[in-house]
């Protein structure tokens, strides 16, 4: 059952949902799950009747039920660590032969997706599931592999949000995950995910710039070095609201004026430090398209904007970038900033924070390279004009990284929707 905590969450998470008109509501039948699914209910006034879904139920480890962690990585040592390293790879021999609890799991997540997404063209649905479940049902909408398993961070009453254009394997994008910014105020609730003392990597805070008028309108900017406007130089100071408590060790920017105001905006709650800007994590050059709307580009070079849409990974952008020159250069940048926190991590004894503020397309190629997706993928994931991720390193630079939250945006309109401007990169 639900603690008083739980409960407490579960109502939260339920008056953060209030806005939102539901064509169902599916939840695991296991208690826990269940249980928060009504207390969402109670708090919509007119909410579809619950559909418990044995497909919703948690990941299945037999051989651990009712152990604690601890106990597991001692009786378990070598398990565990397959279990934490390479969960696709994870076994346990049971008498009926060996059982491979992750792609169990993916196979269950997989079957809800296919048969419940074709019955709800155009609404909107919640699904109240558990950790493992919810991590496989994220990951085999995106196509993130069973390798990533534990790179998706889910906490208690967390929510994330799904765009389905069609039906499994369809289209989809990621607009948000890990949202906690609703259960401000309650027992252990923090605005970002905390480091846990036994980290060994860094973790980085992932903003993307405040808005300008040429995302306002639309118009394709790409390297052209457009300021904030009015509108982004409040997000920007919004989330250095949102941010101030965080300890923050280090921070970089892309060289460009718009996210180095942004990180600026940030930095004003924070202890002077330096801010190093970084040409790498500069904007996509969209080449001749920049200064454009979608209308020109569409007359000066018919097609390619909507295959740039739909296989963006196929483009080059006319005298600019194509996305695998972005991928390359965002790749090596970010591992330069990863290595540079991590040096000063040893060096201070304690694992630290970077604060990164850079563009749309750039912050795009980090959460795909992040969760193992490539070019193709660029158009999973959203980034709001003022949005927030984190990823962490928990097993050392070397290690898989940790998705933690994305693009949270609660403190600039105070929903769980994403509010912010859908104009050009």
């Amino acid at each position: 059952m639900l603690t008083d905590l739980g409960q407490q969450q579960a109502a939260r998470a339920g008056q953060t949902l209030q806005g939102l008109s539901l064509g169902a509501i599916y939840c695991s039948p296991l208690q826990r799950a269940r249980q928060t699914a009504e207390i969402i209910a109670s708090q919509l006034g007119e909410a579809p009747e619950l559909s418990p879904n044995d497909l919703l139920r948690e990941v299945n480890l037999p051989l651990w039920e009712k152990m604690s962690v601890s106990e597991v990585q001692e009786k378990f040592k070598d398990a565990y660590q397959v279990w934490k390293r390479q969960p696709e790879q994870f076994s346990m021999a049971l008498p009926e032969g060996d059982y491979f609890p992750v792609l169990e799991l993916r196979d269950q997540a997989k079957e809800f997706w296919e048969a419940t997404l074709g019955n709800h063209g155009g609404e909107t649905i919640a699904i109240v599931g558990h950790n493992g479940i919810n991590r496989c049902l994220i990951s085999t909408a995106l196509g993130i592999e069973a390798s990533r398993y534990q790179s998706l961070l889910q906490n208690n009453c967390a929510i994330s949000v799904l765009n389905f254009k069609g039906g499994y394997q369809d289209q989809v994008q990621l607009e948000s995950m890990n949202l906690t910014a609703h259960l401000a105020g309650l027992e252990g609730a923090t605005p970002i995910p905390e480091m846990k003392a036994g980290d060994r990597g860094p973790q980085l805070v992932l903003v993307r710039h405040g808005e300008t008028e040429w995302n306002r309108k639309g118009q394709f900017q790409g390297q052209i070095d457009i300021p904030l406007n009015d509108n982004g130089l409040a997000q920007a100071s919004k989330a250095g609201e949102f941010l101030k408590d965080v300890t923050l060790d280090m921070a970089f920017s892309s060289s460009m004026s718009r996210p180095k105001a942004t990180a600026e905006a940030i930095l004003k709650h924070h202890p002077p430090m330096e801010l190093t800007l970084l040409d790498g994590m500069k904007e996509i050059s969209h080449g001749l398209w920049e200064g454009k709307f979608e209308a020109e580009i569409e007359a000066g070079y018919p097609g390619l904007l909507e295959q740039w849409q739909t296989k963006p990974e196929t483009v080059q952008m006319p005298e600019g970038e194509n996305l695998q020159d972005v991928w390359d250069r965002v790749e090596v940048t970010w591992r330069q900033i990863v290595e540079g926190v991590a040096t000063q991590q040893e060096k201070a004894g304690r694992s630290l924070r970077g604060l990164v503020a850079a563009h749309d397309a750039v912050n795009k190629a980090l959460l795909c390279q992040v969760t193992g997706l490539g070019p193709e993928n660029f158009w999973n994931f959203k980034q709001g004009n003022g949005g927030v991720s984190v990823i962490s390193y928990p097993y050392g630079i070397d290690g898989l990284p940790m998705l933690q939250t994305m693009n949270i945006t609660h403190h600039l309109s105070g929903e769980i929707l994403d509010k912010t401007a859908a104009g050009a990169l």
